[in-house]
């Protein structure tokens, strides 16, 4: 019998690692948001670390802005940020407060409140694709920037949490470069997902914009 994933909520010390330790960790993971239409659960099936000013892919790499100011504070709290003039991507911020990093949730399989999701998600041809990719997570969990800075350790009234889930097996964890990340920060495989999960989104290198 497989067991039911475990619902007590994460502590601020699982965040307070370093940035590659947790990342892996958070595979099998529930995350629990809370909206006024109701709870949405996603089991987390592949993210993304960032280093900080270590990592020339990460937002603070060049070091505290307006922007990124929640990735240097207390760990265990989420950093929403806006691409593309229209799509929100949520990260939770991990390491010792005041040296910047995070986990980029990049998919995950939507465990409860799928009704809810669909809506906001009318383009997905199936549940699998609710939360397959950074953007389609956060539009299926209702998440944008009002959600930036916000706690995730605060308790169960909070707008979103994480649960202990259930821990991934190190023979389970796949590696490999980030997704459309150049430069020197192409070549780390600091992204993570679960093998052979349907909800994993595909792989594709950094492509340049072409100037108009």
């Amino acid at each position: 019998m497989i067991a039911a994933p475990d619902r007590t909520p994460l502590p601020r010390d699982f965040f307070a690692r370093p940035v590659l330790d947790v990342a892996p960790d958070l595979l099998g993971r529930v995350l629990v948001r809370r909206t006024p239409d109701g709870p949405v659960e996603l089991r987390i099936t592949e993210v993304e670390a960032y280093d900080g000013e270590n990592d020339p892919g990460s937002h603070a790499f060049r070091g505290r802005t307006a922007r990124n100011s929640v990735m240097f504070g207390e760990p265990g709290h989420v950093y929403v940020y806006f691409t593309y003039g229209m799509w929100h991507c949520m990260n939770l911020v991990c390491g010792e407060e005041g040296r910047a990093s995070a986990v980029l949730l990049r998919a995950g399989e939507i465990t409860r409140g799928a009704e809810s999701a669909r809506k906001r998600r009318l383009s997905a041809r199936n549940d699998r694709e609710l939360a397959k990719g950074p953007a389609r997570l956060a539009t299926a969990l209702d998440v944008d920037r009002s959600l930036d800075g916000i706690d995730a350790c605060a308790g169960p009234d909070a707008p979103l949490s994480l649960l202990h889930g259930t821990t991934t097996p190190a023979d389970q964890v796949r590696s490999g470069p980030r997704t459309g990340v150049s430069g020197p920060g192409g070549v780390h495989p600091w992204r993570f997902w679960i093998s052979d999960d349907p909800t994993v989104s595909p792989y594709r290198p950094h492509t340049p914009r072409r100037r108009a």
